[in-house]
């Protein structure tokens, strides 16, 4: 997968509880309109690199969270031409990632 733009709408801003489990979101998350994710919603996305809560956020894709005991992955979405290495990323994910075998994909420029 290329890099691309994307706008994700956010539906668990950063600071909100999760709905099922006792967990605050440290990062903005939410879906693509339209990307069908591997469950059959709307692809899922992290917001990187933004420290306030959003309603949505159009930004590039700039690494993919392979689950392997999971149905679907996670987009990882940062400001244009953003850089982040995976070990940056393994850290600001690791809130919800540490519950899953995963592998992060970081995606070229």
């Amino acid at each position: 997968m290329e890099r691309k733009i994307v706008t994700v709408t956010i539906d668990r801003k950063l600071g909100s509880k999760h709905p099922h489990f006792d967990m605050i979101y440290p990062i903005n998350y939410g879906y693509i309109k339209g990307i069908m994710g591997g469950d059959g919603e709307e692809q899922d996305a992290y917001i990187v690199g933004v420290d306030t809560p959003l309603d949505s956020f159009t930004g590039e894709v700039i690494a993919v969270v392979e689950r392997f005991n999971d149905c679907e992955e996670k987009w990882v979405v940062a400001q244009t031409g953003s850089e982040y290495t995976k070990e940056e990323l393994e850290k600001l994910l690791e809130f919800q990632e540490k519950y899953f075998q995963h592998e992060i994909h970081v995606m070229d420029k």
